[in-house]
């Protein structure tokens, strides 16, 4: 079964800043649109940033200017870098792959959480 595994979430004060990583086969880095979206109790999940392969990058205005999506193809990595970042943000991270409306792969989620 194809799995995505996500790292690097944690606690972190107001302004601060944080770096999750996502891991997967390598054949899916180059195929697929990669992304990472966010949720919080109570609400629908939301993309927060992707980047297709062609390595055309989208993110979503609220965190525009903060956030920044990667990947590294040859090591199989997907980033999202977090800075200044905001009570607001706090929710669990997912990573996602998707190929087509039925062919999306998730990750667990990592809790990230902005407190001070």
């Amino acid at each position: 079964q194809v799995q995505l595994v996500e790292s690097g979430g944690g606690l972190v004060q107001p302004g601060g800043s944080l770096r999750l990583s996502c891991s997967g086969p390598g054949n899916i880095f180059k195929t697929y649109t990669m992304g990472w979206y966010r949720q919080v109790p109570g609400k629908q999940r939301e993309v927060v940033a992707s980047i297709n392969p062609s390595n055309i990058s989208y993110v979503t205005d609220s965190v525009k200017g903060r956030f920044t999506i990667s990947k590294d193809s040859a090591n199989n990595i997907l980033y999202l870098q977090m800075n200044r970042m905001k009570s607001e943000d706090t929710a669990v991270y997912y990573c996602n792959a998707r190929r087509s409306a039925l062919n999306i792969l998730w990750g667990q989620g990592t809790q990230v959480s902005v407190s001070s």
